[in-house]
């Protein structure tokens, strides 16, 4: 049995125009640079932690 990591996939969807510069740092720091660009990232508490702070920028992609 491989040892697994579970991943979630998470997407920018609306834009960081108007919003405070903390809402910037964090969709950056997941490594999105696009609009409806979907990246990748272990999940983890840290991870759906920012993702937690910013659910009107950014969606969790089933």
């Amino acid at each position: 049995m491989a040892n697994e990591t579970k991943t979630i996939r998470i997407q920018w969807f609306r834009s960081t125009i108007a919003t405070p510069e903390k809402h910037k740092v964090i969709v950056r720091s997941l490594g999105l640079t696009k609009l409806n660009q979907i990246v990748v990232r272990p999940d983890n508490g840290s991870i759906r932690g920012m993702v937690a702070k910013v659910p009107h920028l950014l969606r969790i992609v089933e």
